[in-house]
């Protein structure tokens, strides 16, 4: 099968960034936070990731990387970019520490004012560790002569979608993500101008 990231011609536009939300897990439908236990992805998920490697059939990466985690690794694999993925730690999800595998309103219960994107996570990660990797990424992906696709979780993602934009890791709140959704980074005119092209297309998703 040949691959999606050999395939079609340079556009000619400053390069995007895309950015793709690994499928379903058990833990995102119950809504448990999922740092770095390593989940499976459900069947649906699996489906979905499919569906995600149609939605972007045709379009050319000159590079792709992925997060360690098989939820995202798995997504990557199924869309059909396994063979040309590199893993790169800094996509890793927010290690979410002490909350780890626990609900919102569960957290809630006990520290009724605690925000992630404000105030991390106890034995894990602040929002300004999490921006610190997602600089990384930034970095790494606009020394790229062409698009780049990038596989990872909802939290790492909106926090990088924030430092793309020059914004405090903190701004993440602002963006929600669905699980197989696409998004991509960009810039209007020119470097200098870095934008949101895209967000959140779940067009391709089968519920």
């Amino acid at each position: 099968m040949e691959s999606h990231a050999t395939r079609g011609t340079m556009n000619e536009r400053p390069p995007s960034t895309y950015l793709a939300r690994h499928g379903e897990t058990a833990w995102s439908v119950s809504g448990q936070h999922t740092g770095l236990t390593d989940l499976p992805l459900t069947a649906r998920g699996e489906r979905n990731a499919r569906q995600l490697g149609e939605r972007l059939g045709g379009l050319t990466f000159a590079k792709v990387l992925t997060s360690p985690l098989q939820r995202a690794a798995r997504t990557c694999t199924l869309a059909g970019f396994g063979a040309a993925a590199e893993v790169d730690h800094n996509l890793l999800e927010w290690n979410y520490g002490d909350y780890e595998g626990r609900r919102t309103a569960e957290i809630h219960a006990e520290r009724p004012d605690w925000q992630l994107f404000r105030d991390g996570c106890p034995g894990g990660e602040s929002p300004d560790q999490v921006g610190v990797r997602a600089d990384r990424v930034v970095s790494r992906v606009r020394a790229v002569q062409g698009d780049v696709l990038l596989f990872s979780s909802a939290h790492f993602l909106r926090v990088l979608a924030a430092r793309w934009l020059g914004l405090e890791p903190g701004a993440g709140r602002f963006f929600v993500l669905s699980t197989a959704s696409l998004s991509a980074l960009g810039y209007e005119h020119n470097l200098s101008q870095p934008v949101i092209r895209l967000w959140d297309d779940t067009r391709h998703v089968v519920t």
